[in-house]
């Protein structure tokens, strides 16, 4: 019995931590995927890193990088 006592503590994390994941991956109720915010959401990355290209490269140019 003592040594279950010893055994709870060390097992709380494990089994909080794994309880929480489960919650927290269940689909909530009645939620709907948005089929357009996904494709709204690739636009703007393009966009985003589009523009960090042009930031990075020397007068907007296509810089080639060693392989």
């Amino acid at each position: 019995m003592e040594q279950l006592l010893y055994v709870l503590p060390a097992l709380a994390c494990p089994v909080g931590m794994g309880a929480m994941m489960w919650f927290m991956m269940r689909p909530k109720p009645g939620a709907q995927p948005d089929p357009g915010a996904e494709q709204q959401e690739l636009l703007r990355l393009r966009k985003e890193i589009d523009a960090l290209r042009t930031e990075r490269t020397p007068q907007g140019g296509i810089q080639d990088h060693p392989a």
